[in-house]
């Protein structure tokens, strides 16, 4: 049986899914030893278990200005080109290839970009692909006809080069986020299983919702990860909060990005002085504006707390967004200029979700939104539902670890899980 295992990953969204089956897998199989190579970014989600000793960081790291998103415009690639994309890429390939002569092998998380490195490496390979969903053509708000056509003629978001990498003998599994995905892709001989979303494990969410206390109304803020887009995010989403007249309490749950100086000199220009940290909320620094009834808190590694805490999310963040709302808190979001959330995928992402989170085209309208939320509680239980049902139950990770270490790692022809 192998004794290593190369897993290449290619965003913030999905190193975070990549540590969850890793984590998984070292329970099951404790001998292994498990390599990383992060292709877009630094790979900070993988630290602390680098730090534990259960993974090694790999490969040449370096991050890019579009952070991985150089496929959503041409300015955002050619920023790339120019910062070293070509050398960068050129050295992970290689990298791969030597790995692959050693007949060890490889886990590929994302999208076409892990997988065709994987499929390059001439050694077995699986494969989770975890952004593409045939909900988003399906069913859902804001119709894309051209772009339904097109996926609707294939029978399958995932595109023929895909599926033709995904059906090569060396790619011994192939896991997506959803049965109706799956079975899209079966229809083209790809025999894809649906073990569950990874997103939603570690989050509790059986947990039951604690509604806010006080006069207040609270809302999460999810601003995203990467700097400086995240940064212009906050001024947007907290610039139009300010437009409602209802006391109100924002919770701004974040990672180790973006840092706490650079946030606070938003909020300073918004308006927005320090103010004590009130007991028992689980934020590191607060904020209380000094005309409007507004209260700002930020938060660290708190988000599936916060959200069982909150009536409803503004958000400009890929990963965060579909946990809350897996959660069963609907959310409002705001695209910007980008690199990441830029309307089209703020679009998609509302699609994937069946609605649960409603795409908004400017301040004034997610003003609105909000009042109309917070006034309505039916409406937010029934996109609270519909959350829950697009992003499905946790345990996948734990799945998608038993199918990598039965159908990978294991004798050649073994059943992955059904």
């Amino acid at each position: 049986m192998p004794s290593r295992l190369l897993v290449l990953s290619n965003g913030h969204g999905e190193d975070a899914i990549a540590v969850r089956i890793i984590a998984a897998l070292h329970q099951r199989r404790p001998d292994l030893e498990l390599a990383v190579l992060p292709l877009v970014g630094e790979g900070e989600a993988f630290a602390a278990l680098e730090a534990q000793g259960i993974l090694s960081r790999i490969g040449p790291r370096q991050r890019l200005p579009s952070g991985g998103f150089s496929n959503q415009s041409l300015r955002g690639l050619g920023r790339d080109l120019a910062a070293g994309l070509p050398l960068l890429s050129w050295r992970q390939w290689r990298l791969v290839r030597h790995w692959g002569a050693s007949g060890q092998p490889l886990l590929a998380v994302g999208d076409v970009l892990p997988l065709l490195l994987a499929a390059a490496s001439g050694a077995p390979f699986g494969f989770i692909g975890t952004p593409k969903s045939d909900f988003t053509w399906r069913s859902g708000p804001g119709r894309a006809l051209c772009a339904d056509a097109y996926h609707r003629l294939k029978g399958s978001e995932w595109d023929p080069w895909e599926w033709a990498l995904m059906g090569l003998g060396r790619c011994r599994l192939v896991a997506v986020r959803d049965a109706l995905t799956a079975r899209g892709l079966r229809r083209h001989r790809v025999h894809a299983l649906a073990p569950g979303n990874p997103m939603m494990d570690g989050l509790d969410p059986a947990a039951e919702f604690l509604p806010p206390s006080g006069a207040s109304r609270r809302v999460l803020l999810l601003m995203g990860s990467r700097t400086p887009e995240a940064l212009g995010n906050l001024q947007r989403l907290l610039g139009a909060l300010l437009r409602c007249p209802q006391p109100m309490e924002v919770r701004a749950a974040c990672g180790s990005q973006p840092r706490e100086e650079a946030i606070a000199g938003i909020l300073q220009r918004l308006g927005l002085e320090r103010c004590p940290v009130p007991a028992g909320s689980s934020a590191v620094a607060a904020w209380r504006h000094q005309q409007r009834p507004l209260r700002f808190l930020l938060g660290r590694g708190n988000l599936a707390e916060w959200a069982r805490s909150t009536e409803l999310a503004v958000a400009t963040a890929g990963t965060a967004t579909e946990q809350v709302v897996g959660l069963g808190c609907p959310a409002l979001s705001l695209p910007g200029p980008g690199p990441q959330f830029k309307a089209a995928f703020a679009r998609r992402q509302s699609r994937l979700l069946g609605g649960a989170v409603r795409v908004c085209a400017g301040s004034a309208e997610l003003a609105e939104g909000v009042e109309q939320l917070l006034a309505d509680g039916a409406l937010r239980e029934r996109l609270g539902r519909l959350g829950r049902r697009r992003m499905g139950a946790p345990g996948g990770s734990a799945r998608i670890a038993s199918a990598i270490d039965r159908v990978l790692l294991g004798p050649p022809g073994q059943d992955g899980i059904t």
